[in-house]
């Protein structure tokens, strides 16, 4: 394993080979060595901890080190004393990938790292288990979506002057497929909010027909539009198009960037779809 791998790199002079991550890391001994040895940290705790009672207190300096050392607020932790010391495998991960990346932002670590997990709750009735996806490591789906949200907060902010240009070739590309239907957009800002012309759209890219009974064609109200904008985004985000979250209100409130952002989703995806 990559960690176990780098940490025995890293103490090899030490003289200290881990075999297990939760159960060589538990009781704050390797943790020791190894702050020591990547930040030149100085610890005040013993070197060797025998007790329970004084491990767990070596283990709390160690990590109160480390918060300070990468300046993560308490709200900011995967990890805490009782469950690193109690060898949970997740807590110890998270713990040591974000020391990894502090101290050593070169180590090749994957992104996209998940690991299954069980959650167990009792209550009344008996336990209760739940399976939940832990993301280790980056989801790298997410932060390319999340990166395409990000242009689009930069060409607002600092480059307004380009945004006619963006609009207009996001219309043409609307209006090409659109256009089929005998509908035509000429305003970005206001054409779109209720929705109608976006599940219009949706359907012809993908080939599909919306059945008019799922939508309001010709909504009166605001509570009418919002449930075709919320029929769009599901649409876009069941058909993997949508891989940042959008809060649909923001589309029938004709906020522009919201309204940009979801139809660039669909001209990424389909501007090379022929007429």
């Amino acid at each position: 394993m990559l960690l176990i791998d780098w940490i025995n790199t890293t103490l090899k002079q030490e003289h200290i080979v881990v075999k297990s991550l939760e159960e060589d890391l538990f009781d704050g001994l390797i943790l020791h060595h190894l702050l020591e040895k990547l930040g030149s940290l100085r610890l005040d705790v013993e070197k060797i901890a025998l007790t329970e009672k004084k491990q767990k207190r070596k283990l709390a300096v160690i990590l109160e080190a480390v918060a300070q050392c990468l300046q993560l607020e308490e709200s900011q932790l995967k990890w805490n004393i009782d469950s690193i010391f109690q060898k949970d495998l997740l807590s110890t991960l998270y713990l040591l990938i974000a020391i990894a990346k502090h101290f050593k932002p070169d180590l090749p670590i994957p992104s996209n790292i998940r690991v299954e997990v069980i959650i167990i709750e009792r209550t009344l009735t008996g336990l209760r288990t739940e399976n939940a996806v832990e993301y280790i490591t980056e989801n790298r789906e997410t932060l390319e979506g999340q990166s395409k949200a990000d242009a689009f907060d930069e060409l607002f902010t600092h480059a307004p002057d380009k945004l006619d240009d963006v609009k207009k070739v996001l219309l043409q590309f609307v209006n090409k497929h659109v256009g089929k239907l005998g509908l035509n957009v000429n305003d970005a800002d206001s054409q779109f909010a209720d929705g109608v012309i976006l599940l219009l759209l949706i359907g012809q890219l993908g080939g599909y027909f919306l059945n008019l009974r799922e939508f309001f064609l010709n909504p009166n109200c605001a509570t009418e539009m919002l449930h075709n904008v919320n029929l769009a985004v599901a649409l876009l985000t069941d058909g993997g198009l949508l891989d940042f979250p959008v809060n649909a209100e923001d589309i029938v409130n004709k906020d522009m960037k919201t309204t940009l952002q979801v139809l660039y989703c669909l001209y990424s995806k389909y501007k090379t779809k022929e007429t």
